[in-house]
């Protein structure tokens, strides 16, 4: 399981790298590209980041149960 989140998070990164990496081409004005393709990667980035929460917090809730004040009063 740790390998698997493991390459989750060397994706996450390798397409930050690559945010940044396109963005300071385009600034420096070694090659012009629609900012379209930014904001795909953009959008890629949170949605690998929403499911590593997803699964992060899913492994949280099943280690601890939350008990609310209501349910202690009972």
């Amino acid at each position: 399981m740790v390998g698997i989140n493991l390459i989750r998070y060397e994706f996450f990164i390798s397409i930050g790298i690559i945010i940044v990496v396109g963005s300071l081409i385009k600034l420096l004005g070694v090659y012009e590209f629609s900012s379209d393709w930014f904001w795909f990667f953009a959008g890629l980035a949170f949605v690998i980041e929403g499911i590593i929460f997803q699964i992060k917090q899913k492994k949280f809730d099943r280690k601890y149960k939350i008990i609310e004040k209501d349910e202690l009063k009972k």
